[in-house]
Formats: C-alpha cells, structure tokens, sequence
C-alpha cells in the first residue's frame, strides 16, 4: 500500500511513525514552515520534522493547487492517510488517490464535527468520547465511518492528556483500518447527518474566564484549554492563568454572597476559594504572567492581599 501521510502537529507523530514502520510512506504532506518565538523564526512543522529524521520525501504547500498536485501524482500515492493536516481536499485533489482517502478524527463522529474535538468534548462534559478512522469527504468530517473505538471520561481530563491518547491509540486504529482496506474488508457505515454536532476553531480569546458562569462549567473550561490557550483571569491587571482547579461540593463550602470572581478565602486544605455565578471553585495552580506556575499555598503566601480581590476585567488575546 502506498500512502501519502498528511499532518502537521504532534499528534500526528505516532501515526507517521507507525505508518511508516508497516507500510510503504510514499511522502509527507505537511503545513509550510511558520514562524515562531518573539524572534519569528522560520521552523518547520513537528510533522516536517519528524518526517526529515525518518528520511521521508516532504511536501510543504501554500495550496493544494495543480502545482502540488502534480507534485503528489509523481509519487503515485494509492491512498491518502491524514491526521490534523489543516486544510480541506477538494475533489480533484482526492481523485489522485486510486483507494481513496482516510482521516483520523478524535471524537465519537457524528459528534462534534470540526477543528476542535477534543477541547469540544471537554467543555460539553461528555461522559465518553473516543477515536473514528473515517473515509474523507468534500463535507467536513461526513465520511463513512471505518471503525470506532470509544472509551470514558472520568471529568478530570486535559486537552493536552486526551491528545497524548489519542495520538497514540489513533495510531493503532488507523494500522488497522488500512489493513482491512489492503485485504478488502473494509466495512463502511453511514454517519447520522442528523445527528450531527459541531465545534468551530479555537482563539486565545476563548480562555477568558466568565466568572459569572458556575464553577462545573469554569471547571471545565479551565480543562478544556489546557494546555492552550489556558483559562486565565485578571488580577490587578495583570493576566492570571489558572492550570488546575476543582469545583468545591456545596456541602463544604463557605456560605458567601460574593459578587463572581471575588477570592473569598484561602483554605489551608483545597486552595484559593473563588466566588463563581453558582458554587465556589477551589483553584489548585495558577500562574501570573511572566512568572513560574506555582501551587496555591505559595502563591497565596506571596500575595497576602488575595483575599478579598475581585479576579476579572478584560485581558487583550
């Protein structure tokens, strides 16, 4: 099977490394060099990286115009794999693919269709989410669905922890299912159109805590966005970033009548107590811009003011 590999971040790693330890990789697709750090210096893609140590031919295209494609058809690719490439196939782009095309998508499709799956899952508290290996589609993430593999959310997962299985597990699903494509058992099932949910591109502006929400949903909000862009605040106006927290039961929390977003207490056992549009949250790790992260006993330590404060006010993305 001769495949060409789309995929620009991390997570695409293992799926490039267990493709190319099995099959035969033809070349890699990946995202033109970006700039990157307050230097703005050119770097290559992890994908491109990657892709250079395992001494695979490399694509780095503006466009997918006739230009690529005629790059892509010298290489007589069978069947195009992708895993978070970026950009959208068009028809005539697929048609150079004799088996087609496949993408590694993570979530449980039809659900949340679109960029940002795993962040998706997070926010909706989801009780379960998962992995589908889809054929690709002019409509985005409508394919066929290949094969699934699902597993549960305990609510105390990252984004950056889901991506790292993810990465991983994806890897093994999509070696499967181009097995069954090479012997010619692959078994494609329909998605419910209708059940169809969506998610859209995340922004540095998405991780603005509204403190008037309650503490579940800032919660998992500040799961979501770890470890970008982070959930972060104002304190004093300087940008605050809050890496771990936990809801506080409402059986142990304080009575308050705090406006959202005011630091009502430092409880010497579960953290910094913050007042939310319903219930307290417990912030467990925060970081001030510029500054280290540190756990909240030393960062309340060196901020003997804290209590009382109102945490808010716009930050700039």
């Amino acid at each position: 099977m001769r495949i060409l590999f789309a995929g620009t971040p991390d997570m695409a790693i293992p799926s490039l490394e267990a493709l190319s330890a099995q099959f035969s990789v033809v070349g890699v697709l990946t995202a033109p060099d970006a700039p990157v750090g307050r230097k703005r210096t050119l770097t290559p893609s992890p994908v491109a990286a990657r892709a250079g140590e395992l001494g695979l031919p490399l694509l780095r295209p503006q466009r997918l115009d006739a230009v690529c494609r005629e790059e892509v058809a010298a290489l007589s690719p069978e069947l195009l794999v992708c895993v978070a490439y970026g950009k959208i196939f068009g028809p005539r782009f697929l048609a150079l693919f004799p088996k087609g095309g496949i993408n590694l998508h993570p979530s449980l499709l039809p659900r949340h269709r679109g960029p940002s799956p795993i962040p998706a899952a997070i926010l909706a508290g989801d009780r379960e989410t998962g992995i589908t290996v889809q054929r690709l589609a002019e409509q985005m993430d409508a394919g066929d669905v290949l094969v699934q593999e699902r597993f549960p959310l305990t609510g105390q997962e990252t984004t950056g922890e889901l991506t790292e299985r993810v990465s991983v597990d994806g890897a093994e699903l999509l070696v499967s299912a181009i097995r069954r494509i090479a012997e010619g058992r692959e078994q494609a099932v329909p998605q419910d159109h209708d059940a169809a949910t969506y998610c859209g591109l995340i922004t540095s502006a998405d991780g603005w805590i509204d403190w008037s929400l309650d503490a579940g949903a800032i919660n998992r909000a500040v799961r979501a966005y770890s470890p970008w862009p982070s959930a972060h605040t104002l304190l004093h106006d300087v940008r605050l970033s809050i890496h771990e927290c936990e809801p506080v039961p409402a059986e142990s929390a304080p009575s308050s009548a705090a406006e959202p977003g005011s630091v009502v207490s430092v409880d010497k056992k579960i953290g910094i107590l913050v007042q939310t549009g319903s219930g307290l949250l417990s912030i467990r790790r925060l970081q001030l811009q510029s500054r280290n992260p540190l756990d909240w006993n030393s960062f309340a330590n060196g901020h003997r003011d804290l209590v009382g404060t109102v945490l808010g006010g716009r930050t700039t993305a």
